[in-house]
């Protein structure tokens, strides 16, 4: 298999197929190979299950020769490779979660995503890294090393869904699976330059269950085309998570001919790094180039983070029994340690303040379609470190962990649906990505932004960059 058809995305690769000059056991032994070749050095992936990836590629190239490609109506994904980050289940596949205390547990049954894209036809072909239990933004925990970014090794690629944008930025399978608390879907996408997306809350159903009401599983893919694919499969109501029984119905409508987009600089007050400032507001005027509505705006609404803090806190220290302790990553403790010190009166008032954002985003998306902003303010940081140096270095007890990030959590608070896409790289070959920010349950709306985008900015070429590394 030619190596740069690493980087296709699930369109090009099933008019392979049709035209039968590749087959899924071809591509999909190529992955592998590039995963055994490459991720010594990335560590993208946790658990690879190369012989189950082969008799599914087998089980595939079967229904091609059969059906041909009537066979992707129904199963959309059919011989497509992807993985899933190991905070999801998956059945007969280990799932640490990134933590030494669950290294060797293999679940019975797969999280109804999971399950989802393999009947659409799916190829999992392995687990990817991630931080203990996704606490932190970056992909670093006690089990494996930490995910390098493909464009520089010696970075972070962000987390804590690092290790599904590494691995697809390095064409290490089609698409990936993240889950997003506080940005960690959107955060290593924007450090890796790929697509990221986080449904409305409750699009996708979450199992084990996200009881703090805050995380969202979504899609990382090189193409737009494919995060919507992926989006559309992982998506609908099931009981094992109740908060996916009521999420708002999906418009059909058109989207509307000028978007009015509220650009947002400094999200949170924080100053982008010139790189990123340059290129996002690059972004923003191809936008508007293209006929829409563009108005700058100071951030309008309030820091969510004090909040933020709580319930993620309280959700650490509910999910580490104490005998555990000594098992658990030590920069993780001091965040359990503030969520045991908690009352039920901080947890209401954190609540609080989740409704006032709420309150005050309801106000500002009725002036707008969609909002825009610098995913993140920053490059991609030093590999081992789990926040930039700009917040607290490597002082946890510092609670402000996350704090950096401030154009991602509020969106998991209020749960609309946000989007980081590739808008472009720094002066230093880095990646930068643009957040756009959507209604809530106008998924549609954020994806039609997201590929206005990609035709004005096209950025599928620049992976072939990645072909020698």
């Amino acid at each position: 298999m030619d190596d740069r058809l690493r980087w296709i995305d699930s369109a090009a690769l099933h008019r392979h197929y049709a035209t039968g000059d590749l087959r899924p056991t071809e591509y999909v032994r190529g992955v592998l190979d590039a995963i055994a070749e490459h991720d010594t050095r990335l560590r993208a992936f946790l658990t690879v299950d190369a012989e189950g990836a082969m008799a599914q590629a087998q089980s595939a190239e079967r229904e091609l020769r059969t059906e041909g490609m009537a066979a992707l109506r129904a199963r959309p994904l059919l011989g497509v490779p992807v993985s899933v980050k190991d905070l999801t289940p998956t059945r007969g596949l280990r799932t640490t979660r990134g933590s030494r205390a669950l290294r060797d547990w293999i679940p019975d049954e797969d999280a109804p995503a999971v399950a989802r894209l393999r009947a659409a036809g799916a190829i999992v072909i392995g687990k990817t890294n991630t931080s203990e239990g996704g606490w932190s933004a970056s992909t670093r925990n006690r089990i494996a090393e930490s995910t390098a970014n493909p464009w520089d090794r010696t970075r972070t690629a962000g987390g804590s869904s690092g290790g599904a944008a590494a691995a697809v930025a390095a064409g290490l399978g089609v698409a990936a699976t993240g889950t997003d608390g506080a940005g960690s879907i959107r955060i290593p996408a924007a450090l890796c330059g790929v697509v990221g997306f986080k449904p409305t809350f409750g699009r996708v159903p979450y199992v084990p269950l996200s009881v703090e009401r805050l995380s969202h599983l979504g899609p990382l893919a090189r193409s737009v085309h494919d995060a919507a694919l992926l989006t559309d499969v992982m998506s609908g109501p099931d009981p094992r998570d109740p908060y996916s029984l009521f999420p708002g119905a999906r418009t059909a409508a058109e989207p509307p001919a000028v978007l009015r987009i509220g650009w947002i600089p400094e999200p949170g007050g924080a100053v982008s790094h010139p790189d990123v400032a340059a290129r996002c507001a690059a972004a923003v005027a191809a936008l508007a180039d293209l006929g829409h509505e563009v108005t700058e705006l100071a951030s309008p609404f309030e820091d969510p983070y004090p909040a933020l803090v709580r319930i993620l806190a309280a959700v650490e220290a509910a999910g580490q029994p104490p005998e555990q302790d000594h098992l658990a990553d030590p920069d993780r403790m001091p965040v359990v340690s503030h969520g045991r010190g908690l009352s039920a009166a901080d947890l209401l008032h954190a609540e609080q303040g989740r409704a006032t954002l709420v309150q005050q985003m309801h106000t500002c998306m009725s002036r707008w379609d969609l909002l825009a902003m610098p995913t993140v303010a920053v490059p991609p940081f030093d590999r081992d470190r789990w926040c930039p140096p700009s917040a607290s270095g490597h002082d946890p007890a510092a609670l402000d962990w996350l704090a950096w990030a401030a154009a991602c959590h509020p969106f998991n608070l209020t749960g609309q649906p946000a989007v980081s896409v590739p808008v472009g790289h720094g002066s230093t070959g880095l990646p930068v990505g643009l957040q756009l920010v959507g209604v809530w349950n106008r998924d549609d709306l954020v994806l039609h932004a997201a590929g206005l985008l990609e035709t004005a900015l096209p950025w599928m070429d620049s992976y072939l960059r990645l072909e020698s590394t």
